[in-house]
């Protein structure tokens, strides 16, 4: 049998113990647990004045007979039941939480008609731009779980497929909805690019009833040379500048003459023929270089990813993080069970004896 001494110390250890998913927040109760064992002792040893411990005539009558005895039982269970509940035992659910900022970023991806070019292979498959594209741009939000994240589509037009938001999961959905022809065609750089920036010019308006940022920047995918918009690339990089916003160009898609789908007029596909690629690299590393950001060229998914890591790494907050404990009390259900019992057990208790 442990020294007394030990077992003073043994609720204390439990203050640090979790059973799996369940703790005692008030384990130091545990020590009225040995009320009951004394009190046992002091029965056998002396009677026990009535004042000091209620039903202590019970307590120090002759040993009854057992059909007399289930009273006790159901008292001593309750008292168990009771100091269990005072210990406060629960259910504990660890969340973590990240301290610290994160950015605000916009996609802008081009989507006119080029894009169906099929210069990519995946999986032994010929698929096109667009499709290459999808599954990256995926991996890259959910890489990100910190930053808020928009997305701009443009073609001959420019147009807000989302808002900044942490909402990742409805952003890659609506990436996954998107298709070559949503909009008129043509490719209007600096458009997309001038709608991106007023997209996160209006979020640092509305700063003020969020977490401060601590940067913004722009991704802008194209596989085209600027033809339509009121904004030339130039005067969008400018823009962009004034406000510090870096932005990094991906050029999609191979030089040359690249395999393209012939559609006629019900929409079916009946061939495919080779056009040539006219994409202006210059333009859009100069449009990096200017506003502090960096040019990618991405002829194929794997060198598409590359530039997304590449980018990671250059605009990446790493966060202090913090664990807090959640928990779901549960005293109710052993408190509950006790008083049922005393109940059960205290008319027995409070019968006179013949």
């Amino acid at each position: 049998m442990p020294p007394p001494a030990a077992l003073a110390f043994f609720p204390l250890a439990l203050a640090d113990l979790r059973f799996g998913q369940h703790q005692l927040a008030e384990p130091a109760w545990l020590l009225a647990l040995l009320i009951l064992p004394l009190l046992a002792w002091g029965r056998r040893r002396r009677s026990v004045s009535v004042n000091l411990i209620p039903f202590a005539a019970a307590w120090a009558a002759p040993r009854p007979p057992a059909s007399r005895r289930w009273p006790l039982w159901c008292a001593g269970l309750a008292a168990v039941l009771l100091v269990v509940a005072l210990a406060r035992p629960q259910r504990i659910d660890d969340r973590r939480i990240i301290r610290g900022e994160g950015y605000d970023l916009i996609l802008a991806l081009d989507l006119s008609t080029s894009m169906y070019a099929e210069d990519s292979v995946i999986d032994g498959r010929r698929v096109n731009r667009l499709e290459a594209l999808k599954p990256i741009l995926e991996a890259f939000i959910r890489q990100r779980p910190s930053d808020r994240i928009g997305f701009v589509a443009f073609a001959g037009r420019a147009y807000t497929l989302a808002p900044l938001t942490h909402d990742h999961g409805w952003l890659a959905r609506q990436i996954a909805r998107l298709r070559i022809g949503l909009i008129e065609d043509g490719t209007a750089i600096g458009d997309g690019l001038g709608l991106a920036l007023t997209r996160l010019a209006r979020a640092r308006a509305d700063a003020g009833s969020d977490a401060p940022r601590a940067g913004s920047f722009v991704i802008l995918l194209t596989d085209g040379a600027n033809n339509r918009g009121q904004l030339a690339p130039a005067q969008a990089a400018a823009l962009a500048k004034s406000q510090g916003v870096p932005v990094y160009t991906i050029g999609v898609g191979r030089d040359g003459l690249v395999p393209f789908p012939v559609i006629d007029e019900s929409g079916r596909r009946v061939g495919t023929r080779n056009v040539p690629s006219d994409l202006d690299t210059a333009a859009l590393r100069e449009l990096a270089q200017t506003t502090g950001g960096k040019f990618f060229r991405a002829d194929d998914p794997a060198a598409a990813t590359e530039a997304f890591a590449a980018i990671d790494r250059a605009q990446k907050i790493t966060f202090d993080q913090t664990t807090r404990i959640l928990a779901t009390e549960l005293f109710a259900w052993p408190a509950s069970a006790g008083g049922l019992l005393l109940l059960c057990a205290l008319p027995a208790l409070l019968r006179r004896r013949p």
